[in-house]
């Protein structure tokens, strides 16, 4: 299981993401943190907690660094990226609205796949404009390009490495499409037996069924 030091996510980092929220374009990224014990493997079961009754699922690429910076550059940030693979930020929103932050709705033990594969820049020539989506029980809920992203992937390690340092390991979340269950009219929220699938072209897929927490 990966242990990364820090894992750092970006919130509201596609235009239709933002759009379905209401809330005005960011002009900084927005950001958040996981704990280590949040992660699990690509194919393990998402813990559901007897707490949270609003599961919802978030489509996104995560990259790895590789080499440590501080204050890196945008024009260097491709040196310190080790490779890129795929994450679904889980989310419990009824926790993540209890305050303005985001941590406790956004963290819980065992709730965040990634993986499987971890594909060096080099692997993977197209990732700026790969696709990444959603599929629950047969139906597309996420669909876009990584080239849709507000802030690009240079322009995160440049901002996050600004007021601390980037090491080997660290984890970067890079945001996740429109389509978000909690924004569905119904909403959709994932439940025990549901089966999530997150897919970005080129690096592969994560899938995972969740499962009621026993206490």
């Amino acid at each position: 299981m990966p242990n990364p030091g820090k894992i750092i996510c970006i919130g509201l980092n596609y235009h239709e993401h933002v759009g379905e929220t209401g809330r005005d374009l960011p002009t900084y990224p927005v950001m958040f943190t996981k704990f280590p014990s949040a992660l699990i493997g690509p194919y393990d079961d998402i813990v559901a907690p007897p707490e949270t009754t609003e599961i919802d699922y978030e489509a996104e690429m995560a990259l790895v660094i590789g080499r440590p910076g501080r204050r890196i550059s945008r024009e260097n940030a491709h040196e310190h990226i080790l490779g890129y693979t795929v994450a679904n930020d889980i989310s419990m929103r009824d926790y993540q609205r209890k305050t303005h932050q985001w941590l406790q709705g956004k963290t819980w033990d065992r709730s965040t796949p990634i993986g499987p594969y971890l594909f060096t820049p080099p692997e993977v020539p197209g990732i700026a404009d790969a696709c990444i989506r959603t599929v629950l029980d047969g139906k597309i809920l996420q669909e876009a390009r990584i080239s849709q992203l507000i802030f690009d992937i240079p322009h995160l390690i440049e901002t996050i490495s600004e007021f601390t340092s980037l090491l080997p390991g660290d984890v970067i979340l890079t945001g996740t499409p429109g389509g978000v269950g909690m924004k569905r009219q119904p909403p959709v929220f994932l439940g025990d037996g549901d089966c999530i699938t997150v897919e970005i072209e080129g690096l592969g897929s994560l899938t995972n069924t969740v499962r009621n927490e026993r206490v």
